[in-house]
């Protein structure tokens, strides 16, 4: 029978949980009438949660976000494309 080991990646399902804790913000955002994407590059240029709503817990969703491993992550996808 063939060795059928599954290979788990911590930093794959770690930036699987970033993602969704994006898509989380991002929609709590818009739900709220923002614009998501302004809203969060201000968030990660300066850091400040005031750029994050309170709405659905996305301003505590956002601070478990590490913003240097989002952004290396995010200028990853980008080139990679």
């Amino acid at each position: 029978m063939a060795d059928k080991t599954i290979q788990f990646s911590i930093k794959d399902e770690h930036e699987k949980e970033m993602r969704s804790t994006l898509l989380a913000v991002y929609n709590a955002l818009r739900e709220k009438g923002y614009n998501p994407i302004s809203q969060l590059v201000g968030y990660i240029l300066s850091e400040d949660p005031t750029y994050i709503t309170t709405h659905n817990n996305a301003r505590s969703l956002i601070r478990r976000i590490d913003r240097d491993e989002l952004l290396q992550s995010m200028l990853k996808t980008y080139l990679e494309k």
